[in-house]
């Protein structure tokens, strides 16, 4: 199976449980669908459906071109199959297919902001799904093919292509084609190659294999440079054993008939087939320099382990996210449909995908970001030989990969509204691109390179077990189950949670060796407070806080996740028993807020009930350092209930004197204030109403004038909002503890330790 399946079951391991678990809690599923209209009163749903749906349906029948204005169609891409050739599991049926498109259609929202609906059709004859598919076009602006066994998914696109007015791609075949071409752009570079003089040998003669020899020579390959094998050997002229159409439009005159005469002296080998279709003495047999892309899935066709044991000038890339130059579709995908429906294209031909594959490989030798550096501790990715394919978590990939392609579409004449400004275009798809998942991610990235032992204090509790189990099985380091042995162990049997794995240590505070030690550190800090050595004796040994907090004061973890069974205040409270601030921090509880595509972050959501002008000074220096270790560049704002001055009151001169304070400073982040949310919020009405304002965007961070608003206003718009909300997190103490809340899932309590261990060290 080639590359192009990478996206959905990239990245470590889960067990077949938990991917039950996933796909089953809360509602079954990945796809909700949300109006995107006030639906509050009677005039609203007059406007939204009878009567006044009737004067956008007779504009419509005037000018079809108008539903793209008054509909969804215009951002709205099918992702379709017939379950044929699903994954690596082969021909599971249409209704199998099911979870696969609707992964499908989350990474289109979640990568380009395209709105995605997954159909499965339930026949395996080429005509009837064609017949099925062809007169949907009116409800869609894009078809995504997805899963379908060659050669049916050929004879389908072409078809549909022919018959159908919106863009048709089948990404198994196109997708897989434009991330390796574009890595060959780039590995032909650093190796002084030119296209129409290299070999390249392509192993695999389906859809994906067929579909990267016909985008290569698209780009400048010269055809007989490029032999095509699949499992009969050659693919020569004159052959006529399992031979079809499209294989037969990629013959070569040559006398080689395997695999490996093929390969003796070529410059590439692309392969598209099965683990250790590539062996070690092929490898042997290339030119100096050679350029291997093993992009078989889930397993290459040779690792870069065994390449490395024979040539140290070899360029690889795979299909898989735990080595470098990874051939991953959703690098593609989304951002090609986001520039063919921005321009409200006909279709997505080879200049489009060319375009695509050029763009990926310009943004590969650029300077990587902060936001995109931040996942790979103490290293920066550099254009070289590890680095020839940009990471999916890439922010620029939104702004760079569509315009590339309107472009196109443009320029080659399919594109039906053109953009007139790109500048301004770049800007707007930028604004699409949800960060909050980025910097998820890029934690997970980072803390996999550098693992850390995380504490799960309350490790009796089902939820923090599942929660240690996820953590080890993404492989972020090993987890610290505190508690009693024969409960957790019973605890776990009766919820059917396996705790027998590596990674997954259990300790009884009560029995612990460091016990002794720990008490004695307790006691220092706590003796001129009214705390006797009995006092700390027994905290160590039945307070799993403490006990946590002792274990990362001393050394013996690198993080602590707590605060399922009590108040956060109470937690905090405990923590901060054993562990300080870090020296010129201030501790407070910043939350993330991510809210229709736009990430916010709110301070002090935890700690400070009434802050006096000084702290507050202090909370907008912390919230803004840790934004920037985020991966965002802050601009603050300042809130209270008035503007820049009116209504004047008490509570507004506090902030106004917090702000004189950050001058006094010269902090070096973007502030001001006083400011009420709606104009922190919207830049728009801040320029019209407060030019003066400092800010050059809308703010990113919010500072509230008191605890009981912060809390307030992000529990609201987690409640009624639909918005996403991570934290409190707890920042400025001197060691990495996350507390979270008392209803917490174990998702929750996964991510809280992931956050927690990339803040480990810094």
């Amino acid at each position: 199976m080639a590359a192009s399946k990478k996206p959905e079951n990239a990245g470590p391991s889960v067990s077949a449980q938990e991917a039950l678990d996933f796909h089953a809690m809360g509602r079954p599923g990945k796809l909700e669908i949300n109006p995107t209209k006030p639906m509050a009163t009677q005039r609203d749903l007059s406007l939204a459906y009878s009567p006044g749906v009737a004067v956008p349906v007779k504009a419509i029948a005037e000018d079809p071109s108008r539903a793209f204005d008054y509909t969804t169609r215009g951002n709205l891409v099918a992702v379709i199959s017939n379950g044929t050739a699903i994954l690596g599991l082969g021909n599971l049926g249409a209704l199998a297919s099911k979870p696969v498109m609707e992964g499908k259609a989350v990474l289109f929202k979640r990568f380009a902001d395209v709105d995605s609906i997954d159909l499965e059709v339930d026949t395996e004859d080429p005509d009837t799904f064609i017949n099925a598919v062809r007169y949907l076009g009116p409800s869609f602006g894009g078809i995504n093919l997805e899963d379908i066994k060659a050669p049916d998914c050929f004879i389908i696109e072409q078809k549909l292509r022919e018959v159908m007015d919106i863009p048709v791609f089948h990404d198994d075949q196109h997708g897989t084609a434009i991330i390796a071409a574009a890595g060959l752009i780039n590995a032909l570079e650093i190796t002084g190659r030119d296209m129409k003089t290299t070999k390249l040998v392509c192993n695999g003669a389906g859809a994906a294999g067929i579909a990267c020899i016909e985008l290569i020579k698209a780009m400048g390959f010269s055809p007989e440079n490029i032999i095509l094998c699949d499992t009969k050997g050659v693919v020569y002229q004159g052959r006529t054993e399992g031979m079809n159409q499209w294989k037969s439009a990629h013959t070569v005159k040559t006398e080689a008939r395997t695999l490996a005469e093929a390969l003796d002296g070529a410059d590439v080998f692309f392969g598209l087939s099965a683990k250790g279709a590539l062996t070690p003495a092929m490898v042997q047999s290339m030119a100096k320099n050679p350029i291997i892309f093993a992009m078989a899935n889930p397993d290459p066709e040779i690792t870069p382990e065994e390449v490395a044991e024979i040539r140290t000038d070899a360029i690889m890339a795979t299909g898989r996210s735990d080595y470098p130059n990874q051939v991953n579709n959703v690098l593609g995908f989304p951002y090609i449909f986001r520039g063919a429906l921005d321009v409200r294209a006909t279709t997505i031909n080879d200049e489009m995908k060319v375009a695509a594959a050029r763009a990926l490989a310009a943004l590969a030798r650029e300077d990587v970001p902060d936001d995109v550096a931040a996942a790979y501790q103490g290293m920066r990715p550099k254009f070289g030989p590890n680095y020839i394919i940009p990471v999916p978590f890439d922010p620029r990939l939104i702004s760079a990969i569509p315009i590339a392609v309107a472009h196109a579409a443009m320029e080659t004449g399919v594109a039906r509204k053109p953009v007139l400004d790109l500048a301004r275009y770049a800007q707007e798809l930028s604004a699409r691109r949800d960060p909050i998942a980025s910097t998820l991610q890029r934690i997970y990235d980072r803390v996999r390179r550098q693992p850390k032992r995380i504490v799960f204090a309350e490790g009796e509790e089902v939820q923090v077990m599942r929660a240690a189990v996820a953590y080890v099985n993404q492989k972020l380091g090993t987890a610290i189950l505190i508690g009693r042995d024969e409960v957790i162990k019973e605890n776990a049997r009766t919820a059917g949670i396996d705790l027998n794995k590596a990674g997954i240590e259990i300790i009884n505070a009560r029995l612990s060796r460091r016990n002794a030690l720990y008490a004695d550190h307790l006691y220092e800090r706590m003796q001129r407070k009214g705390f006797l050595f009995r006092d700390c004796q027994r905290l160590i040994n039945n307070d799993r806080n403490h006990f946590g907090a002792c274990m990362l004061a001393l050394g013996d973890a690198d993080g602590l996740v707590t605060g399922l069974t009590r108040n956060y205040s109470t937690v905090l409270d405990d923590v901060r028993r054993v562990i300080d601030a870090k020296p010129g921090h201030r501790v407070i509880g910043a939350s993330i807020v991510l809210s229709r595509g736009r990430t916010v972050i709110v301070a002090d959501t935890a700690v400070h009930d009434m802050p006096n002008a000084e702290q507050i000074a202090d909370i907008a220096e912390e919230t803004a350092g840790f934004a920037r270790r985020m991966g965002y560049e802050p601009r603050v704002a300042m809130l209270a209930y008035s503007s820049f001055g009116h209504p004047p009151g008490e509570r507004s001169e506090r902030v106004q004197e917090a702000v004189r304070i950050l001058d006094r400073r010269r902090v070096d982040f973007e502030y001001d204030g006083e400011m009420a949310a709606d104009i922190a919020l919207d830049y728009r009405l801040m320029q019209q109403q407060y030019p003066f304002c400092r800010l050059s965007g809308a703010a990113n961070v919010l500072v509230m004038p008191a605890f009981h608003s912060a809390s307030i206003s992000t529990k609201m718009l987690q409640e009624l909002g639909g918005s996403t909300v991570i934290g409190p997190l707890l920042v400025g103490l001197n060691k990495p503890v996350q507390i979270v809340s008392l209803n917490a899932k174990d998702s929750d309590i996964v991510n809280m330790a992931a956050i927690a261990a990339y803040t480990a060290g810094s």
